[in-house]
């Protein structure tokens, strides 16, 4: 008895600890000096070992390898600035590629003290995300700069807080004060390929800034690796087996230095303190997958009865189903018949599943597809008084949406098509195929059911009717011989043989 409480007792710390992540909790810290990061960024590693991460640090030159017969040994990779040129075997371009399609998350932190390595620089790369070719460059600005750290090189950048890519999107980095600015110093920027809708900038840089290289001793600089908004200080991608990559372009804003640190504006203004620390924690809940998290439930499809018909004018009245009859997600529908679609959405936030609301600009979408869609439908959440009998109920960590159609008159192989894409939402595509089928020839109406057929039926009765008039006058009309003259000189029955 003592021992089954104890492990009662484990069981729930072990609840209590656990990450916040939905992907897990082990994380790697790859650092060249590790004793010294862990002082540096000594509050960023006590936020993460509260929320539950198993913190792992080791150095490149230890060779930490990611994975053991095929399978991940970690989680979540944080990946600091390193003065190597290489990091190793167990660092290669090709494994840490490996490792996001394998579902891994990871954080890179940049710095323009030092130059990038070559295997990060290739990876970079490979998701359309483009570094200066000058390795000292860093980003300027000579109107939104911090006064009291960078009066005269102007590169402590004082950015806004970042606002949604688009209305119907919701903001997961949303600070508390929006008037807080963000500190960014020596910041490496980065310029994202045109052609990508995975990468998305979280945080740009201003109008007025640039990027250049600091030792160039030239008063103007005549060719910029980019400038304004088309400079990203921090970048995410979000591949689409939902992995996560998010590069910062300045390690130094997670020090604690500047977690705590109080900036003067450019130009005038009162002294305030940064949103940097609170900024960091809600980036690392993104990349970590605690929030953006999506997931689907049951789905279920089904035929709707259709109303009662007068039983003479069908002529098989037993393949017309009922409210008993009705059969969950059947694989054969007919044309031109009702159907209901219903789906189960979730979003995970911080340590547990809730219902997920669509933004009131957005919409989820269902497709019924063959080739090109024959019907896009907006699905609604349910409405308890409206649901039907076999419709998914909403529970206390899933909505429910639905919607119902009439099945197109073309016959073939279709399919229920679910296609919900948004950014820093994990992408949600569900496709069920079925078969629409004909008319059995005994499911069609009978004639005299069809109004456009009276026509035909009332022609068809004409020809009939006087064609047995026409015998009857044939068969019975007495037969009468005429002279030259037209006068009657015998009548007599006509001879039918």
């Amino acid at each position: 008895m003592r021992s089954l409480v104890l492990g009662i007792l484990l069981l729930c710390l072990f609840g209590l600890v656990q990450s916040l992540s939905s992907s897990g909790s082990r994380l790697l810290v790859v650092t060249e000096d590790a004793a010294q990061d862990k002082l540096k960024y000594s509050k960023f590693w006590k936020d993460l070992e509260e929320r539950g991460y198993k913190l792992s640090f080791q150095s490149p030159k230890s060779d930490p390898y990611l994975f053991t017969h095929g399978q991940r040994n970690y989680d979540h990779l944080v990946l600091l600035p390193s003065k190597l040129k290489a990091l190793g075997p167990a660092l290669s371009a090709q494994i840490l590629l490996d490792f996001v399609k394998d579902e891994g998350n990871v954080l890179l932190a940049l710095s323009s003290n030092v130059p990038t390595p070559t295997p990060i620089t290739s990876v970079l790369l490979e998701l359309d995300i483009h570094l200066p070719a000058d390795r000292d460059a860093l980003v300027v600005d000579h109107f939104s700069y911090d006064r009291s750290s960078a009066d005269e090189k102007h590169d402590v950048l004082l950015v806004p807080p970042p606002r949604p890519l688009r209305n119907d999107v919701k903001n997961f980095l949303k600070l508390d004060d929006p008037s807080t600015p963000l500190a960014v110093p020596r910041a490496v920027g980065q310029t994202l390929g045109n052609a990508s809708p995975l990468l998305a900038s979280v945080l740009s840089a201003t109008d007025t800034a640039y990027s250049y290289n600091p030792k160039d001793e030239a008063d103007v600089v005549e060719d910029p690796f980019a400038v304004g908004s088309q400079l990203s200080l921090i970048t995410a991608m979000q591949g689409r087996n939902a992995a996560r990559f998010t590069v910062i372009g300045s390690a130094e804003m997670l020090e604690d230095t500047w977690f705590d640190a109080s900036v003067l504006p450019a130009g005038g203004g009162k002294k305030s303190k940064t949103g940097n620390q609170e900024f960091a924690k809600k980036l690392l809940e993104w990349t970590f997958k605690e929030v953006g998290v999506l997931k689907l439930g049951r789905v279920q499809h089904y035929e709707v009865p259709p109303p009662p018909r007068i039983a003479p004018f069908y002529f098989n009245e037993t393949k017309s189903p009922t409210v008993k009859d009705i059969q969950l997600n059947p694989k054969i529908y007919r044309i031109r018949n009702d159907a209901r679609f219903s789906v189960e959405l979730s979003e995970y936030v911080h340590d547990r599943w809730i219902p997920y609301r669509i933004p009131p600009n957005d919409a989820l979408q269902l497709e019924f597809t063959m080739l090109s869609p024959y019907q896009r439908l907006n699905l609604t959440p349910s409405d308890p008084t409206s649901r039907k009998k076999h419709d998914l109920s909403p529970s206390t960590d899933s909505a429910v949406y639905t919607t119902a159609f009439r099945l197109p008159d073309q016959h073939g192989i279709f399919s229920f098509h679910l296609n919900y894409k948004r950014p820093f939402l994990t992408p949600i595509i569900h496709k069920q195929h079925v078969t629409v089928r004909h008319f059995a020839h005994d499911e069609w109406p009978r004639s005299y059911a069809i109004s456009g057929a009276y026509v035909w039926i009332l022609g068809l009765a004409v020809t009939l009717v006087g064609w047995v008039w026409f015998v009857a006058i044939w068969l019975y009309s007495e037969e009468v011989e005429l002279d030259h003259a037209g006068r009657v000189i015998r009548r007599g029955v006509k001879k039918t043989q």
